[in-house]
């Protein structure tokens, strides 16, 4: 009978069997397997083998998942680096950084020449808020979701007007000029910032469909925004022609500036300079007012677009500023 049949109780001790036998068992001690081990079920495996199988497998697939998280995060820490770094470029070509304008940050100006590098490193921080929006609207998420992550990009915002604020009192003629900006930001500026009117009409036009009250609503915003915005042009203009016919009045008796009339006239005209800091912060306190007002008009998720129309219009501006400097240009003849 053969000794592999079931119930077998051969003891045959042929020569050839024996050598099979003591080859299995050096297999088994040197934790080899049989060639034919390989294809045994899950149902032959022990269940601590099974166990261990199944946390081997477990502990694979969290360290594929580290790995292509640190990835991910290694390449979104590039791609901030790098338009950080061509945003600083960009400052450097145009001549707007402290050290390439010869100016060094003091008691006085301090908070203004530092606004650029606070500007930019608030910008890296907005696109970054920015793409997780965009990511969150195009996944469809809840409206709980998006509320949270539009109060922080609206948190933000309030910080760089505070910080622009700041900016403004300690010399408010680099914040009228916007010098963060690119040259083409730079031409469309009212006040040192954006036209609320004008971004209304952008999101009238881009956030589609809106009801007929929320359209109403917005149109009456705009020509609230507008009154505003012609009352501070007007006096802006007031400002200047009256510091002009200051400045006038003081060379007016000599040819020089160094008697005590013409010291005290300029004396007067830069204390009118002084209202400036004022009128940048009515600006901006219209377009704090008036973005928050817009928000109470749209829902959560057309707020949420809202934030994305708004953002690439400013992006594709400075693009238009990096594409004005590279154009080709003709010789002139």
């Amino acid at each position: 009978m053969d000794c592999a049949s079931p119930g077998g109780t051969d003891t045959s001790t042929d020569p050839d069997l024996d050598k099979n036998q003591a080859f299995e068992r050096g297999h088994a001690a040197a934790g080899l397997t049989p060639p034919d081990s390989s294809h045994k079920s899950n149902g032959e495996l022990g269940p601590k083998t099974l166990r261990r199988l199944a946390q081997n497998r477990e502990a694979a697939r969290r360290s594929r998942l580290r790995k292509k998280a640190y990835v991910q995060q290694l390449e979104s820490s590039g791609l901030r680096l790098a338009r950080l770094e061509q945003e600083l470029q960009r400052a450097r070509q145009q001549g707007f950084l402290i050290s390439t304008l010869g100016d060094q940050p003091d008691s006085e100006n301090g908070d203004a020449s530092s606004f650029y590098v606070e500007h930019a490193r608030w910008l890296e921080e907005h696109h970054k808020q920015v793409d997780e929006l965009r990511a969150a609207v195009g996944a469809h998420a809840g409206d709980g979701d998006l509320q949270a992550i539009v109060d922080t990009v609206m948190a933000r915002c309030d910080e760089i007007f505070r910080l622009k604020g700041a900016a403004a009192k300690a010399d408010a003629f680099r914040v009228l000029s916007g010098t963060w900006g690119t040259p083409v930001e730079r031409c469309f500026l009212w006040l040192g910032g954006f036209r609320p009117s004008e971004l209304l009409m952008l999101l009238a036009s881009r956030l589609e469909p809106l009801t007929e009250k929320q359209l109403d609503s917005i149109d009456v915003l705009r020509r609230s925004s507008l009154q505003a915005e012609e009352a501070l042009s007007r006096e802006m203009e007031a400002l200047r022609q009256s510091v002009t016919e200051t400045v006038a009045a003081a060379g007016s008796s000599s040819l020089s500036c160094s008697d005590d009339d013409c010291t005290g006239q300029m004396a007067v005209a830069v204390g009118k300079l002084g209202a400036m800091e004022g009128l940048l912060r009515q600006a901006d306190d219209l377009r704090l007012r008036i973005l928050e007002e817009t928000r109470r008009v749209l829902t959560t998720r057309q707020c949420a677009r809202a934030v994305l129309v708004v953002t690439d219009y400013f992006s594709r501006m400075r693009a238009l500023s990096s594409l004005w400097i590279a154009r080709p240009t003709t010789g002139v003849n």
